[in-house]
Formats: C-alpha cells, structure tokens, sequence
C-alpha cells in the first residue's frame, strides 16, 4: 500500500497469516482496497471477506458493497489504528499452507564442514573434553553403572520381590521380574522392570519388540532404581 495522501489512514491490517501496519486512503473504493490487500494478506480478491473493527463498537462493522467498485471506504467509519480482518473464503484444501514446511528443501550442512567450525558445540565438547571426547568417558560410564547396581543392592531389589513404585503413588504397586541394562532405552544404566498389579504400567515387558519379561499389557514398566 502507498503512503500517497495526507489523509491517509493507518490500520492494522491482520490474517490467518499476517499481521502489519498499512494505511488506506479513505477515496479507496472497496475494490482498490482488496487489491492491495492481496500482496499483504496472500488472499485473492474475490475470496476477501473484510471485517473492520474499531473501539467500542459492539460488532466488526463488514466492509462490503453490491457494487464495490464505485463504493468509497470513506463510507464506512474508518479510525486510525483500526483493526482491518482480512478472512479467507475459499475452502481449506484450496488454501495455501503456509505453515507446512514439509515440502521446503532444508540446508544441511556436511558434517567435513561442521568438523571445521570452532564456533560450534561439537567444537566446544572436544575443547572441553566432554561427551564422546571425554578420554574417560568408559571409566565414567562403568563406575556410574556400578553405583547403580550397588544402588540395587542396598534396597534389596530383586527378581520376584514385592515392591511399591515411586514415592506417594501407594496404589502402583508389583512384583520386581527383571533387574539389569535395556539397550533399547536412552541413557542405558541399570533399569527394573515390574510387573503391576493393576494395569498402569506402559506394556507387556517388552521395549520396542524385545522381551525382557511377560506379563498382561499395560502391566510391564521399566524405572529407574531409585523409583523402587
């Protein structure tokens, strides 16, 4: 929209898809507006439904006409910051959708090029020797494993105990049937799976089509040792 006049109007112009400030020139007819408006808002317009709204009016006053191209917006009681709605009529498959980005072909950077970055967070772990580029990283894991199975030890957790899960969850409670690491969970360490007396747990004792127990369906949970 231009700034053309002095007599300009500034109205917020909003969409489904847009939101911005433009000004209108009250000699506009209805059909110049619209055809402005389609560069804003992406709407054809024929398929414009214009709504304005202004402060304390009880209703959005339309802004349409049976002849819209001799039909000024000077008709219509236009304020300055007014919110002017563009809505879209056309049915919903024939809309564009703007927020869909599957279609959108995404940059990836090759990973030769991301090794040579120094301002990246692979660059800070191997500066800082963290993760995979801890020197230490299996001694790390192993102890850490076997604090937890010592953790196992100390609560007396093992296969065929009866055993309440979490804290203040004094209905969840089971049987213990597997102790030890479930390779398809993230993280690894040492995870126990109990077999719920009522059904809320999350499967059958199996993670991700590997057994590790049987029970009903939704009687299987695997937490962490100190959930026991």
């Amino acid at each position: 929209m231009s700034f053309s006049t002095l007599s300009d109007i500034p109205v917020r112009v909003t969409s489904d898809n847009a939101a911005s400030e433009r000004r209108v020139t009250p000699s506009w007819t209805i059909a110049e507006l619209k055809n402005k408006l389609e560069p804003v808002t992406g709407i054809p317009p024929s398929s414009q439904q214009l709504m304005l709204r202004v402060p304390h009016a009880p209703q959005p006053i339309p802004i349409t006409s049976h002849d819209e191209e001799s039909t000024q917006i000077a008709a219509f009681p236009l304020q300055p910051y007014a919110e002017l709605h563009v809505a879209d009529s056309r049915p919903l498959a024939a809309r564009p959708n703007f927020a869909d980005t599957t279609g959108v072909e995404k940059y990836v950077m090759p990973e030769e090029e991301y090794d040579k970055l120094q301002d990246s967070v692979l660059a800070w772990k191997k500066r800082n020797k963290l993760g995979r580029f801890d020197p230490d990283k299996e001694e790390k894991e192993r102890m850490e494993l076997k604090r937890q199975y010592d953790e196992v030890d100390a609560r007396k957790i093992a296969l065929g105990a009866r055993c309440r899960v979490g804290e203040s969850d004094l209905d969840r409670r089971g049987t213990i049937r597997y102790v030890g690491e479930v390779n398809e969970i993230p993280n690894g360490g040492v995870w126990v799976g109990v077999e719920t007396d009522e059904p809320t747990g999350r499967n059958d004792g199996s993670v991700q089509g590997k057994s590790y127990f049987k029970c009903e369906a939704k009687h299987g949970s695997f937490v962490r040792p100190d959930r026991i």
